[in-house]
């Protein structure tokens, strides 16, 4: 056991400090269970190791502009993202005949759903004022999830570096070159491996193999069938493992690091998909001018995200947090048998604990989120930015996906809406205007599940 506890009066998340309590990450149960007598005493610990649902607010929340103050990221690197994807678009339209439309343009729909509002209000107890929309990336191009945001734009900076250094390609050239033979031939000297529950395999597995890579997905246990098949149908190998998440992480960067050709693309630190993900919040400022929608202190704008290992919801969040500072209240979704970035936030110990060290299976049917360990770089990021999270159990989400297929037409994968009596000490503290508020619930995945599946998920009753 390695560290020494330091027991005082106050709340056990509290107290779980790396700097007072240096502990390795897989001995910390065993920590935990040493000072039963005092898990009690902390509500966040205890109702998590039960899996009950509960809202928890962020204590370390800080003025928007000193916490991004103090960040090694800005709104640069968003910017520089959203111009390396502007000029892949000519590509990406090429390649990706759905994105036609859009002029290459990766981006979904934001929905105004009043009907859901109704049921959320009428049927589930929660008088949510003002205006609710559902931003779509259930129905985003290529790979349908919000992976598609930081997976593909990490593998065409991938990409775009290697063709530069090489030669074959200039900044300045029309992208949609490389998709003429010389560039596949080029790219297909090089492997891209990745770990992942499905989603994130995905956009990166059809992109990577697109280009001509050497694609290697490492599945964990938890991981769908039918993406494993689609991802198989696009070329891409795809090594499964009985273990989860976690563990096909280590396996795969361990991979990865014996092949001196392969670049791995790390879920659980990369910055570069990070900050892919972060351009959707200047996408969803233009659909939000668009629709004139304002938001200030007096139209105040709440973000409800699903989250596993953390990489989506913190760039969403970062981004929106650099466009509209503290008027943005952003929440994370987590189910409660994977709750792994509440866990890490709340004890201050970010990737250092897991849920199976306070008892939690880490399964759930919520696709994409059934991670047991949360992302050390998002957690610190995320520190002064974040306004609370949500734990769902997996029958309420499977609740609120028929809700949405029925009042609304729209189908997502079960990470969804939620909100809680607790909240409204939150809004009082703020002085928050709620009958103005626009309320945004991010749907994350869905729109490439067979219809099989669809049809299993609408009746799953749990």
């Amino acid at each position: 056991v390695h560290g020494t506890w330091q027991l005082r009066a106050a709340p056990l998340s509290s107290r779980l400090r790396r700097d007072t309590f240096p502990v390795n990450g897989d001995s910390f149960y065993s920590n935990l269970k040493l000072y039963s007598k005092e898990r009690h005493r902390d509500p966040i610990i205890e109702k998590l190791s039960k899996a009950q649902p509960m809202l928890w607010i962020n204590p370390n929340l800080t003025a928007a502009e000193d916490a991004l103050n103090k960040l090694s990221i800005s709104e640069k690197d968003t910017a520089e993202a959203q111009a390396r994807l502007e000029r892949f678009a000519p590509y990406i339209m090429l390649k990706f005949q759905q994105t036609a439309a859009s002029g290459g343009l990766i981006e979904s729909p934001l929905t105004e759903t009043p009907a859901m509002l109704w049921r959320l209000h009428h049927e589930y107890g929660a008088p949510i004022e003002g205006t609710l929309y559902v931003k779509r990336d259930c129905d985003l191009p290529i790979s349908g999830s919000i992976k598609a945001r930081g997976g593909i734009y990490e593998v065409l900076k991938h990409a775009e570096a290697l063709a530069i250094d090489a030669g074959p390609l200039n900044e300045s050239d029309n992208y949609a070159v490389l998709a003429e033979e010389r560039f596949t031939k080029f790219f297909s000297q090089y492997s891209v491996q990745v770990a992942s529950t499905g989603n994130l395999g995905l956009s990166i597995g059809v992109m990577s193999a697109a280009l001509g890579f050497r694609t290697t997905v490492h599945m964990s246990a938890d991981a769908r069938e039918w993406k494993k098949a689609l991802l198989r149908q696009k070329g891409v190998t795809v090594i499964e493992y009985p273990s989860d998440y976690s563990a096909a992480v280590e396996r795969g960067r361990s991979a990865s690091a014996a092949d001196p050709m392969s670049y791995f693309v790390d879920d659980e630190n990369s910055v570069d998909l990070f900050m892919g993900y972060s351009v959707a919040a200047v996408r969803l400022k233009a659909q939000l001018d668009a629709a004139g929608v304002t938001i200030d202190a007096q139209h105040p704008l709440f973000v409800y995200i699903p989250c596993g290992v953390g990489g989506g919801p913190g760039g969403v969040a970062f981004g929106l947090k650099t466009i509209f500072g503290d008027n943005a209240h952003v929440f994370f979704v987590e189910p409660t048998l994977a709750p792994c970035m509440v866990l890490g936030m709340a004890t201050g110990l970010d990737n250092k604990i897991c849920v199976q060290d306070i008892g939690l299976s880490g399964k759930t049917e919520a696709d994409g989120l059934a991670v047991g360990r949360a992302s050390g770089f998002v957690g610190k990021v995320m520190r002064g930015l974040l306004s609370g999270e949500v734990t769902v159990e997996d029958a309420k989400l499977f609740d609120y996906m028929r809700s949405l297929i029925e009042s609304e037409g729209l189908f997502a994968e079960p990470v969804g809406l939620y909100t809680y009596e607790e909240g409204k000490a939150y809004m009082r503290a703020h002085g928050l205007n709620m009958k103005n508020a626009v309320h945004i619930a991010w749907a994350t995945g869905g729109s490439l599940m067979p219809e099989y599946e669809r049809e299993k998920y609408a009746k799953t009753h749990l």
